[in-house]
């Protein structure tokens, strides 16, 4: 029986990439260097996943994600691999609250995902009563954590839950929009577990990675924004990739995937295209439904990955509102605690984060909060006009700010980020297992390594390499970045 679409076959050395976030983009970008042929497919209209630039009173600013990690070289190599290192920015300030207890009070230094090295740096913050109780860690039993471990649970059983309700949790939820204590300690703090496995002073750990820390810091920052926006490292990769020779189709919803004697079919909704290798870039429950066929044990367990919604309210002030009333100072925003009982889980005050924000839009201030975590999704069934009006009433009690924006933008990440629960790493694992038994077919992704940018992308070029090698029929060494179109000064 004749297929009912048309049957395009691209010949060999062709590798189709299906997803276009920053996994799916990075991973194409690698593969193109390997001298492979490339085709991107992305089902919606717009490239870039969770990475997204928008308009505010007229200037441009991140919708999304609005910083990566720049001690891991992925994301910053990457970025200057396309033609936007002379874009690169680190914040104009890293000086953060939190909004606890009644008061914004400074964040405390000196610990390692809200777990403290010394009880000291935590006034303030915490009681009295929380403070003594982080006092006796040094003379408890050690704590058994098997093979994973929530950290919440574990933090707690150690110091005390405030330390967990009013550090750990504001921390790990701006990562992960997600509950501490099911968090994976393994997976989310991997420093963390394995000072936990040593056993002994949980303080005396933190310490210990504190100061191998400092031994091999460099003098850079910690992270890195893009004058202009995150959002624009998407389509400056996208650029590349089509420099390169790669292809790639928006609006094009991958339907299915079949085996084929020599290499795979992927069915779209207007043609089936022949590949020798597919690196398959999308949320869980896309992987899970597209490799229901081929690989039923990787899709059941990819279906078993839950994901934390999200809403991101943007704010633009007349700059001289703000400043009448004194409500804000030079902070780059602050963290809410759940247990406070608050809507916003965290603000950022984008123009004093970002110098390029300040630069393009002199008059203005722009600020943004986040709304919703896992399990608290009822927040985001609101309408837009009701996110703004609580995020201004929760801005007002915080800082005082009385000042009534000029402009608004309501940003709903729905399914945003993968959980990672304890044991979410064996999971992973099995995963990759199982995948591991197709021909030429892997994963990458938020939910694999990590969910900040510079994991997504090192999923991506450990999938683009290994796809590489299973078609050389040997293992390859690094490629080379493939450069894009514009020169270092982003033109």
């Amino acid at each position: 029986m004749q297929r009912s679409t048309n049957r395009v076959d691209t010949g060999t050395g062709h590798v189709v990439v299906i997803g276009g976030g920053i996994a799916g983009l990075a991973a194409a970008h690698r593969l193109l260097a390997t001298g492979l042929r490339v085709t991107l497919l992305e089902a919606t209209g717009r490239l870039g996943g969770k990475l997204m630039t928008g308009d505010i009173a007229g200037t441009q600013v991140d919708l999304g994600a609005e910083s990566m990690l720049a001690r891991r070289p992925e994301a910053v190599d990457l970025a200057r691999a396309v033609g936007l290192g002379d874009r690169l920015q680190p914040p104009a300030t890293a000086t953060a609250a939190v909004w606890t207890r009644g008061e914004l009070r400074p964040m405390p230094k000196g610990h390692v995902m809200g777990v403290p090295g010394d009880p000291a740096a935590l006034g303030g913050v915490l009681s009295p009563e929380g403070l003594a109780r982080i006092a006796q860690e040094r003379d408890l039993t050690p704590t058994a954590v098997g093979d994973d471990v929530a950290v919440g649970a574990y933090v707690a059983d150690r110091l005390g839950r405030e330390v967990v309700d009013r550090l750990v949790e504001p921390l790990l939820g701006g990562v992960y929009a997600g509950d501490a204590y099911r968090l994976s300690m393994r997976a989310a703090v991997p420093q963390l577990f394995e000072v936990a496995r040593e056993g002994g002073s949980l303080l005396d750990g933190v310490q210990r990675i504190q100061q191998q820390a400092a031994a091999r810091r460099s003098t850079g920052p910690v992270f890195q924004g893009i004058d202009g926006g995150i959002g624009t490292l998407p389509e400056a990769v996208a650029d590349a990739v089509r420099a390169g020779g790669g292809e790639i189709l928006t609006a094009t919803p991958v339907l299915g995937l079949t085996r084929t004697t020599d290499g795979w079919d992927i069915r779209t909704d207007t043609r089936v295209i022949t590949a020798d290798g597919i690196v398959l870039a999308t949320p869980a429950w896309s992987a899970s439904t597209l490799l229901a066929a081929e690989s039923p044990a990787a899709s059941v367990e990819l279906a078993g990955v839950e994901y934390a919604s999200m809403a991101l309210v943007t704010l633009a002030f007349r700059r001289s509102d703000v400043a009448a009333t004194g409500a804000l100072d030079g902070r780059s925003g602050f963290l809410v605690p759940p247990v406070d009982g608050r809507t916003i889980k965290a603000s950022t005050f984008s123009t004093h984060k970002w110098q390029w924000v300040a630069d393009a839009a002199p008059d203005l201030f722009v600020l943004r909060t986040s709304v919703g975590r896992y399990g608290e999704e009822d927040h985001l069934h609101r309408e837009d006009t009701e996110l703004v009006d609580v995020s201004l009433r929760d801005l007002a009690e915080a800082t005082g700010l009385a000042a009534k924006p000029v402009d608004t933008e309501v940003t709903r990440w729905i399914g945003g980020l993968p959980q990672y629960p304890v044991g979410h790493l064996t999971r992973v694992a099995r995963i990759r297992d199982e995948v591991a038994k197709l021909p030429a077919l892997r994963v990458c992704g938020a939910v694999y390594d990590g969910v900040g940018i510079p994991a997504c992308i090192a999923s991506a070029h450990r999938a683009a390499d290994e796809i590489a090698a299973d078609l050389a029929g040997e293992i390859i060494a690094t490629p080379t970045l493939v450069q894009g179109t514009r020169s270092e000064a982003g033109q």
